[in-house]
């Protein structure tokens, strides 16, 4: 595979694309490629492995990549496709998520010291020592090569290993950890009149709404990223990131450029929308499928998604052949498109045999045959389209004598919805299009369709 097919599928743009190809060309294990992840949520979602999918077809040319863990960032919170500010983030919680981004990603790029590296922002940005959970737990944290115990790390373990290259690298080239003055010089360049041309920014103004000063500062920190990730590894040859990340990313060439250095590419990839169909995949929308979760939820949550976007699934998370599906969807049943698609996906993240295991549960849950449990026929009720929640809907439904009974058979984990266990009593479904399965034990069924 080279550049022009990995560019062939599922991007957006590309920026700078003939530099990168020429690197390529030379040297594919020179390529230095940035992916920056502000660990506000713990859990890889289908949503997060656009980027990194994009990712591991670099790395199978030989790339390394940098993953750059934003603790520093993240503790500002960055505002893209958010029209209010977000909540900071304190040390101890980001901390937490840290490990568990790095173990997870794992599942889908390589690890070994050529092609990958992980890197923490707080390492030129803040020096924090001897942060301590209220559970006791103590993280210690030096800038300019940072320790974490979560309890300590074995030798080999990614954390450990990185952390002890990166402490020697960067005391090796000198790099300087960037103080307020540091970071004034770079602003002296940029103009606020170049901040605010982001979209949400735009938006906020037409509202008559406030941009606060450390929203703005955001996309100059990830640039001065970008910088400082050149100086460690000898280049930044490419970011990679979403469609929202678009600003962000230019200003890291920008700021590259005001230290006389190559500026990186740019490479954006579309956001994959959620099992709702309408808006982006969030852990905090609920309509998310996390790579780690069991292969029956993968697959049942697969089932969810609305007909129309089985082919940009198909193209954006897996390796099928979206263009066939596109035109097998025109004359097939969508069922059994999905059928295929959550397979696949079952496939990628678990096995071949948890695959075909959650092929075989489904059919056995929905194939009407009354000895798998569901019965022949299920109550059709016809619901208001709309966002609603699972305890109002129980009750709509009629499967509770009142909602209280619904909080506590959902704490007991006594629900279940397309085959998924309901896990929170403030979980929220889509009603539309796709048809909901409520199930209660073994003798409650409802099946939840459109009302007009």
């Amino acid at each position: 595979m080279n550049l022009k097919k990995i560019l062939a599928r599922g991007v957006s743009e590309m920026i700078g694309e003939s530099e990168l190809e020429k690197k390529l060309a030379t040297d594919p294990t020179k390529v230095v490629i940035k992916y920056g992840v502000d660990p506000t949520r713990p859990d890889i979602h289908l949503g997060h492995a656009v980027c990194l999918r994009k990712l591991r077809e670099f790395q199978n040319l030989g790339c390394r990549v940098v993953f750059l863990i934003g603790d520093f960032t993240a503790r500002i919170g960055d505002p893209t496709g958010k029209s209010k500010i977000r909540p900071e983030l304190d040390q101890i919680e980001v901390e937490k998520n840290v490990k568990t981004y790095l173990e997870q990603a794992g599942k889908i790029l390589l690890t070994t010291p050529e092609t990958f590296s992980w890197i923490r922002n707080s390492d030129w940005f803040v020096s924090i020592h001897d942060v301590r959970a209220p559970d006791g737990t103590k993280f210690t944290i030096e800038a300019g090569g940072q320790k974490m115990q979560t309890p300590p790390l074995p030798g080999n373990h990614i954390l450990a290993r990185t952390n002890a290259w990166l402490a020697s690298r960067m005391q090796k080239n000198k790099i300087r950890h960037y103080s307020f003055i540091n970071i004034l010089a770079v602003l002296r360049k940029i103009t606020h009149s170049r901040l605010i041309e982001r979209d949400m920014f735009q938006n906020r103004i037409k509202n008559g709404e406030p941009i606060f000063m450390h929203e703005m500062m955001y996309p100059v920190i990830q640039g001065i990223d970008s910088n400082v990730i050149a100086d460690i590894f000898g280049s930044c040859d490419l970011e990679v990131g979403g469609t929202d990340q678009h600003f962000n990313m230019l200003m890291g060439r920008e700021v590259m450029e005001m230290n006389s250095k190559k500026p990186q590419s740019v490479l954006t990839l579309p956001i994959l929308e959620g099992t709702d169909g309408k808006e982006k995949m969030s852990k905090s929308l609920d309509n998310f499928v996390g790579i780690t979760e069991s292969p029956t939820d993968i697959f049942g949550k697969t089932m969810r998604i609305p007909d129309e976007l089985i082919s940009r699934w198909v193209e954006l998370s897996t390796d099928l052949d979206f263009a066939e599906f596109e035109k097998r969807s025109k004359k097939e049943n969508p069922k059994n498109l999905k059928i295929e698609l959550a397979r696949e996906l079952v496939k990628i993240y678990h096995s071949a045999d948890a695959a075909d295991a959650a092929v075989e549960e489904f059919a056995r849950l929905f194939s009407g045959d009354s000895k798998s449990g569901r019965p022949d026929e299920i109550p059709v009720i016809a619901i208001e389209e709309g966002s609603w929640g699972i305890v109002e809907l129980l009750n709509s439904a009629k499967l509770v004598a009142s909602k209280s009974e619904a909080r506590r058979l959902i704490a007991g984990g006594g629900v279940r919805v397309n085959d998924s266990k309901v896990e929170k009593v403030d979980q929220n479904f889509e009603i539309g299009k796709a048809e909901l399965i409520l199930q209660i034990g073994k003798r409650r069924w409802a099946r939840i369709v459109r009302g007009g």
